[in-house]
């Protein structure tokens, strides 16, 4: 799998997209046996199909991000909340000046909080031209529909739907041992407090043993098909084709 996209001037002069997707991952411990880059190649694997199945600008991942949750474990790397908030801010301006007025924040780590305020703000101020996908809903019906043993809460971190998706995009990613790296942790109130730290040695919260191809396949084609009612919210319609200009 392609993180990077290959994508050249030439392609984006003809198929003139009017929305582009940021995939923002994070470099953060997934346990022993999942990459820190994991919540990026979700992101990234996320923002590459949504852009095959529409026509939609895959812009190339933001890598590091706010983990400060799992600062207790080593390689784990964090910017501040304004350092992200100032980059997409950038991005997003950087886009408009070339025509693209819509953006859609394709997110790979829960930890990224401030992401939903930067939508909320550029829509206040330009009304329905950012959007955070997916959300919460969008991920509950994704799961339901790949047959996922776990909830969201219950299968927080290096889990079941984590495991699934890079088993059906990099495979080679997962060392062995992760499938029997479960360990789950209902109550996790004080999490803002403590981090992960204070609720798990080994860094998961979740059950990786339930994880498959065909399930992060199928979660995938879902979210392809839920990233439809972003783009109608975003006044598109659905449809993001633009004819090219003689």
């Amino acid at each position: 799998m392609n993180l990077i996209p290959s994508t050249t001037s030439a392609d984006v002069r003809r198929r003139q997209p009017l929305i582009a997707a940021l995939p923002v991952g994070s470099f953060e411990q997934h346990g022993d046996y999942l990459p820190l880059a994991t919540d990026t190649i979700v992101a990234s694997a996320i923002a590459a199909n949504i852009a095959a199945a529409h026509n939609v600008l895959a812009l190339p991942p933001m890598t590091v991000s706010c983990s400060h949750e799992h600062a207790a474990w080593p390689g784990t790397v964090s910017v501040t909340h304004q350092t992200l908030s100032a980059v997409v801010t950038d991005v997003a301006a950087s886009l408009r000046s070339q025509g693209i007025t819509r953006l859609a924040l394709v997110n790979g780590h829960g930890g990224n909080y401030v992401l939903s305020n930067i939508v909320q703000s550029v829509n206040a101020a330009a009304p329905a031209t950012m959007t955070l996908f997916p959300t919460r809903a969008d991920w509950d019906r994704a799961r339901t529909a790949a047959g996922l043993q776990t909830t969201s809460h219950h299968d927080m971190h290096a889990g079941e739907l984590e495991v699934s998706i890079l088993a059906a995009v990099w495979p080679e990613s997962i060392q062995e041992g992760a499938y029997g790296a479960d360990h789950m942790v209902p109550d996790r109130s004080m999490l803002l407090v403590h981090g992960m730290g204070g609720y798990t040695e080994s860094g998961v919260i979740g059950l990786p043993s339930a994880g498959t191809a065909a399930k992060g396949k199928a979660i995938l084609d879902n979210l392809v098909g839920a990233f439809a009612d972003h783009l109608t919210a975003l006044g598109l319609g659905g449809d993001t084709s633009r004819v090219p200009t003689q």
